[in-house]
């Protein structure tokens, strides 16, 4: 089978399964090694017996359900590639404008780039890993609850040269037991409403971990524990960063706001105009 045939052959497959025809395409580089172009230039080549046939099994799985960025073992953020597996959810695009966001108001609001910083909840470590490379002096702590996850993340630091620290706990419990004070923190946590397992495409929740997704009836859980936990951890000026889930935003401040009475909360809007983000300013 020549490359344009097979890409012919994944499009319509995928599309008569109701999955993005582009995966075809994302996945036949993959198993080629190619970049688009070389791909494009190789349109009337015959791709080699052992690739197609791991291509052909690879489009397979994702017309059951099986997410593009598992299949090939990564995901873009913030123009870097992270390493992604079952252990971790995948990076969001929408995750890269908190990243934007923090980096904003850093600037505006510290003179100085040494900040100690955590985020909660790690993941793949593309929040944090992004921080501390987007600015080299941050002291930067990933934390998770999940050891198989952390260790991705560690991998995923290592790869991209960014010397950070890795914790296992539970949200901020960790510096609150060896009590270390921290400017800045941003978590990206679970926020998912669990009724909404019902009508939520099962790519996300027959695939992506659902300790990384779900967060009690409402979703706030998280939030809730760490607007307990905040005032006990960050410092007289601090800035916190949430990425929260559409609709939750009036809540997730309200939460802040009790913390931090004095403080200022904003909500911000994504560029698809969702209430995406939470920030809390304190002691500026």
């Amino acid at each position: 089978m020549k490359v344009f045939e097979a890409l012919n052959w994944a499009s319509s497959f995928l599309k008569e399964k109701n999955r993005d025809a582009n995966a075809g395409e994302l996945l036949l580089r993959h198993f080629v090694k190619m970049d688009r172009s070389k791909l494009l230039a190789n349109l009337r080549e015959e791709l080699d017996p052992a690739a197609l046939e791991a291509f052909q099994a690879a489009v397979d799985l994702h017309a059951k359900g099986r997410p593009v960025q598992y299949l090939i073992g990564h995901e873009y953020f913030y123009g870097r590639s992270f390493k992604v597996n079952e252990d971790v959810l995948i990076p969001r695009p929408e995750t890269e404008e908190l990243v934007y966001g923090l980096l904003q108001r850093m600037d505006q609001l510290f003179g100085r780039n040494d900040l100690d910083s955590a985020d909660i909840g790690t993941g793949s470590g593309a929040i944090a890993i992004t921080l501390k490379l987007e600015k080299p002096g941050l002291k930067m702590t990933a934390t998770d609850i999940y050891e198989p996850t952390l260790r991705l993340a560690e991998e995923n630091a290592r790869e991209l040269g960014a010397e950070i620290s890795f914790i296992q706990g539970d949200l901020l419990q960790p510096f609150i037991d060896k009590g270390k004070k921290l400017d800045m923190v941003i978590s990206n946590p679970p926020y998912i409403p669990e009724g909404d397992k019902e009508w939520m495409s099962e790519v996300v929740t027959d695939y992506e971990p659902h300790r990384a997704l779900f967060a009690g009836i409402d979703g706030l859980d998280m939030y809730k524990k760490m607007a307990q936990q905040l005032p006990k951890v960050l410092r007289p000026q601090g800035l916190v960063g949430f990425e929260v889930g559409t609709g939750q935003s009036e809540a997730v401040a309200n939460l802040l706001k009790q913390a931090f009475p004095q403080g200022k909360v904003d909500i911000v809007h994504d560029i698809n105009g969702k209430d995406r983000m939470v920030f809390a300013e304190v002691g500026f």
